[in-house]
């Protein structure tokens, strides 16, 4: 894929991708940080992907990355970190551009929304660039307890299910069915506040969810599989994205 380095920038932060291997070894560095894992964060994938950084200007800090997969079309998506875990077979006849983001972090000790923005700016210029009509990856929840997100798995079931023509079947062996009942949540809009923000992003442009989780011992989470289709996002949505995503 023919890049540039710099992406954006906004106010305190810049976006580019990784153009050295210090840069990768910063950004598994901080991965390895985010997710808690007992050895670093790094696998057979980073060769393939492009990283994206995302920088505090100020001091050079490395704030947040995230890792993208381009794909041509669907044929290939049985080479994606998600195909581990998921039956894609269904997006195998996607007939366009696809890209998979995965390994989204950012620093436990920054919490400025402007970084998730960002990042979001960041994704947006890349979709534009290569003329992505799909974006993929994993959400991942925190911890493998099952039981406190059985609400919100159910109300994501209801309201944010994959459409059949694209729906992933199961292939992990340790998996959690969203099969509670809407009638058993005590409350709709409260099951959708476990939502992590990433997934809550994706859900607000028009994304849509596995109706499965996988339970990940590796990497202690649950995560469920979860696409966007660029042509359906909002066109109020995509105007506000490409206002973040502007040149500087």
């Amino acid at each position: 894929m023919s890049i540039r380095t710099e992406i954006l920038s906004k106010g305190c932060y810049r976006a580019r991708f990784a153009d050295q291997s210090k840069d990768l070894a910063a950004a598994q560095a901080l991965r390895t940080l985010c997710f808690g894992t007992n050895q670093p964060d790094l696998d057979r994938f980073d060769d393939v992907c492009s990283h994206v950084l995302i920088e505090d200007i100020r001091s050079d800090r490395l704030v947040c990355a995230f890792r993208v997969l381009q794909l041509p079309n669907g044929t290939g998506i049985t080479q994606s970190y998600s195909a581990q875990y998921y039956d894609l077979s269904a997006l195998a006849h996607f007939p366009g551009p696809m890209a998979e983001m995965g390994r989204f972090c950012k620093h436990p000790d920054c919490n400025d929304p402007d970084i998730l923005r960002l990042a979001w700016g960041a994704l947006t210029r890349i979709v534009d660039d290569h003329g992505i009509q799909m974006l993929f990856g994993c959400s991942s929840f925190a911890g493998t307890e099952t039981e406190p997100h059985l609400d919100t798995f159910a109300a994501l079931k209801h309201r944010y299910q994959a459409p059949e023509r694209w729906r992933p079947k199961v292939k992990a062996p340790n998996v959690v069915k969203f099969d509670r009942p809407l009638a058993q949540l005590p409350e709709v809009k409260q099951a959708m506040l476990g939502l992590p923000p990433l997934l809550r992003s994706y859900l607000m442009m028009g994304g849509w969810v596995s109706d499965h989780a996988v339970v990940d011992t590796a990497m202690n989470t649950l995560h469920v599989f979860t696409g966007l289709e660029i042509g359906a996002i909002p066109k109020s949505r995509k105007r506000l994205l490409r206002v973040v995503a502007g040149d500087s």
